[in-house]
């Protein structure tokens, strides 16, 4: 028998990738996702997809070119100010799909909406396409230098970038040549923008969101060689945040999160394109920052859609908006760019965690569904999109996310193997005549295999990555049975070298163990992990309200009853490492208990199991941990809060948490002279003129109105209005000193709604006085 000769070579966690030698992803035609649990959701998400009706995500885009209707919009947020935005996901979801699948299904519904968008995009004649209200006079203004009407918008460009996004992805992953000309013709329509406006004025129109614009122009820098668009690509990348991270400063406190993540992910690409060190410099110390200091168990961010203060998770654990899938899907793709450049081991440990914790859970399996805000507090619940009442943010990219699963198991460079992830799937590298399939059910059992199916040329290297959840040493690798030496280092990847042959099976054992780790902040929170995978357990199925969603604007809010934290099980133990009290359960694969530091006794017996098996339930992720001697004076302390909490939240029938983004956008702020800021980690907004929302009250059961303030302030004096009725007169000089008050006013009995559910309270200041600021404003019963 002939011997190969066998070289181990060990790639440290270091490893860069030289001029030229940039690693590079497969396309999605050549890994195909074996029967598995990403398989399935593969599945699940086509059949939502197939759900949709093409014709009414068109429907604004026609509306907006002045073309005859064929079909209504969707209602939810397609019809309510971001008219348009899930088309745009749409389409990438399509392409990738597509490459995914081969479903001809697909393949049809993607050349339609491609055709049907070209129509709209030569009738605007001007290389635009979008689905913006008031297109025409709006983008005029623009290009005027008068925001005024932009910034009223709902995130106008933001809502464009979708559709520019999709029209590259068309391109990138089917080749489709129609898609790649309309992407060039929004792309000059972007950079006629970027070159009509002066750089004080890009800036100063950049302080509205506007998604990664400037990412996809670099992408149609790199598509077509015309550098005019790298330069737009410049000019819509926004300093106040490139700046403070170019200085390694973290200022993310408080910021609309999912804002900040797609400018990042175009700084990478500008720096990638450009050869630009300090945006490069940007873009790595601000997944550093979000990764390791802003980011949970699962790999997800944000509290109500805001960076929460890195130093307080509080809100964290408190809130029913925990973090949201659109965060995680563009931190992947960050990490994506980050890896490609510089293929780190520890970028992809970071991905493997968000995506199975935190990706895959956000998709109901079988059913459909996808989830917008993952909370964290203990014993609450998901809700769940349905295919014709929700259009959230998170349904766009939620569509693409369990489109994509295939993207990151595999990479390449022009002679080494990559294998990132442990996914059942098969890889067909063309260029090298190699086909190889990996065997696995990991993460329920600790090993994969590589098998090699057909090999051409046989010269390249087989990386293995080295998880850090893997102790130093405890990894092996088997060929064809032989075990071989593997040096003992995690977070890297292991090289294997030889002539590989048709046949050649490699056995990996991945030998997993049960860790716990706190909140960032240190504070008395803890999650168990079994390697990458967080374990939760399952409170019960009660009070789910609003579980599958319907299409009132915040019907993606899990709104149901709060269980009181205190009430919830907590963790007591004297150990600092709670690890070792987590026992195994023999009866089902990756189920474990903890009784010995459960209480109370009522839920000693609950199980632990992955998270992303835990849907349509309330479950606990995080568990308070407390000391013995500790643990019953402040359960008294703690249920004091938590019952006014909760009698609050039972009042509470529509609630505002004034100046921040979503919420005012989700009860349809209007304003003059307004503005917003941060006090003692708490949004506000005041005006020089007014500000007002909408607010619901389905039942016509309100009948008080709260509102909160922050101590005295002089020359702050204004009035609360309801439907144009004067409720209140506030002077803030009577306010209370240095804290938080809130002020409660009884509404009048003859309040008109709109669409028998709205009303809208106005906030108008007093000639030459300031109104506000207000922290909070809240609907109650009573």
């Amino acid at each position: 028998m002939k011997r190969f000769c066998l070289v181990l070579l060990f790639i440290p966690a270091l490893l860069r990738a030289q001029p030229g030698s940039r690693l590079q992803e497969f396309p999605l035609q050549q890994v195909k996702l074996l029967p598995g649990i990403f398989k399935e959701q593969e599945l699940t998400d086509l059949y939502y997809i197939l759900q949709l009706n093409a014709d009414k995500l068109l429907a604004p885009f026609r509306r907006e070119a002045g073309l005859p209707k064929k079909s209504e919009s969707y209602g939810n947020w397609e019809n309510s100010g971001l008219d348009g935005h899930i088309a745009g996901h749409y389409l990438s979801a399509l392409a990738m799909m597509y490459a995914n699948t081969n479903d001809k299904r697909i393949l049809e519904r993607l050349n339609y909406t491609i055709a049907e968008l070209k129509i709209c995009q030569d009738k605007n004649g001007d290389g635009y396409l979008g689905g913006v209200p008031g297109s025409r006079g709006l983008w005029a203004e623009v290009h005027k230098g008068n925001f005024d009407t932009f910034n009223k918008r709902w995130v106008p460009f933001y809502n464009v970038h979708k559709v520019f996004a999709g029209l590259r992805d068309a391109y990138l992953y089917n080749g489709n040549q129609t898609a790649k000309a309309m992407l060039i013709k929004l792309a000059d329509w972007f950079t006629g923008i970027s070159t009509v406006l002066t750089p004080e004025q890009m800036q100063k129109l950049l302080q509205n969101e506007h998604g990664g614009v400037n990412e996809v122009l670099a992408d149609v820098y790199s598509i077509t060689g015309n550098k005019k668009y790298l330069d737009a690509a410049y000019s819509f990348s926004q300093l106040a945040i490139l700046q403070p991270l170019e200085k390694d400063q973290d200022k993310l406190d408080n910021l609309h999160a999912n804002t900040q993540i797609p400018k990042i992910i175009g700084f990478k690409r500008i720096a990638d394109l450009g050869n630009d060190s300090s945006y490069n410099h940007a873009a790595k110390f601000f997944w550093e920052t979000v990764v390791k200091h802003r980011s949970v168990a699962t790999g997800g961010n944000s509290v109500r859609e805001h960076f929460n203060p890195s130093a307080d998770f509080s809100s964290m654990v408190s809130s029913v908006e925990g973090p949201e899938t659109c965060n995680t899907y563009n931190m992947l793709k960050l990490t994506e760019q980050l890896y490609f450049s510089d293929p780190k081991g520890l970028y992809m440990d970071y991905y493997e965690r968000a995506l199975y914790n935190h990706i895959l859970t956000t998709q109901r399996p079988g059913k459909g569904g996808f989830v917008y805000f993952t909370p964290m507090r203990p014993g609450h619940y998901r809700v769940y999109s349905q295919p014709q009442t929700s259009m959230w943010c998170c349904v766009g990219s939620g569509m693409e996310n369990h489109a994509k699963y295939a993207k990151m198991i595999y990479s390449h460079s022009a002679d080494a193997l990559f294998v990132n992830l442990f996914i059942p799937s098969q890889l067909n590298w063309n260029e090298k005549g190699l086909a190889l399939t990996q065997l696995t059910s990991f993460p329920e059992s600790n090993t994969t295999q590589l098998k090699i199916n057909k090999v051409a040329k046989s010269d390249f290297s087989l990386n293995i990555r080295y998880p850090a959840w893997v102790k130093p040493g405890s990894l092996t690798v088997r060929i064809n049975g032989v075990i071989q030496k593997v040096k003992p280092a995690a977070s890297s990847y292991i090289a294997l070298k030889r002539k590989w042959r048709k046949g050649d099976l490699i056995t990996i054992s991945l030998p997993m163990q049960t860790t716990i780790e706190k909140l960032p902040d240190g504070s008395n929170y803890e999650a168990v992990l079994r390697g990458p995978i967080v374990l939760a357990s399952v409170i019960d199925t009660a009070n789910e309200q609003g579980l599958n969603a319907d299409d009132s604007r915040m019907g993606h809010v899990a709104g149901g009853e709060l269980y009181k934290i205190t009430d919830m099980p907590a963790f007591v133990s004297d150990a600092d490492n709670d690890a070792s009290q987590i026992g195994v359960d023999n009866n089902a694969p990756l189920t474990f208990t903890a009784q010995n530091l459960i209480y109370p006794d009522k839920y000693k017996k609950l199980k632990l199991v992955p998270f992303y098996k835990i849907h349509e339930a309330r479950y606990v992720v995080y568990w308070r941990k407390e000391s013995k001697q500790n643990f019953a004076a402040l359960q008294a302390k703690l249920a004091d809060e938590d019952a006014k909490v909760a009698e609050l939240a039972a009042k509470t029938i529509d609630a505002i948490n004034t100046g921040e983004q979503q919420p005012e956008s989700d009860h349809f702020m209007e304003s003059e002279r307004a503005f917003s800021g941060v006090n003692f980690n708490r949004h506000w907004r005041a005006a020089n003129g007014w500000f007002s929302y909408l607010l619901t009250d389905k039942k016509h059961e309100a009948k008080k109105l709260s509102i909160t303030y922050y101590s005295k302030e002089r020359n702050h004096r204004f009035s609360v209005f309801i439907n144009d009725k004067e409720l209140a007169k506030v002077d803030l000089q009577n306010g209370k000193q240095d804290e938080f008050f809130t002020e409660v006013y009884t509404l009048p009995g003859d309040i008109k709604y709109t669409d028998n559910q709205s009303f809208r309270i106005k906030i108008v200041a007093e000639s030459g006085a300031v109104a506000g600021p207000v922290y909070e404003v809240r609907l109650l019963k009573d």
